[in-house]
């Protein structure tokens, strides 16, 4: 969709204070736009879309209870090196059982 916007303007943005029971999420992101819509669809209840600023912008309210930020620490060296190796054992299993 061509929205006349950078990608730089594309932003998402969440906002929740601690009083509120809800979490407002505003997105450009397909994906998080995506992932938001098939919930507030499974889970209307806890979820729903509020807005959309025809300009590829929704915006969603969401139970803060269903919200989380998920901060992951990064591989170490031997940690990489060891998924590469699975990974590489898990691809010449798939080829072989052709």
């Amino acid at each position: 969709m061509k929205t006349g916007l950078t990608k730089r303007q594309k932003t998402t943005c969440i906002y929740f204070d601690e009083a509120s029971k809800t979490v407002e999420i505003q997105t450009h992101n397909t994906a998080l736009k995506k992932r938001l819509a098939q919930y507030a669809a499974a889970y209307p209840n806890l979820c729903r879309q509020t807005d959309d600023d025809e300009q590829g912008g929704l915006t969603f309210e969401i139970d803060r209870r269903r919200f989380a930020v998920r901060l992951t620490a990064p591989y170490s060296d031997e940690r990489r090196q060891a998924a590469s190796e699975l990974a590489k054992g898990n691809t010449n299993r798939l080829r072989n059982a052709k």
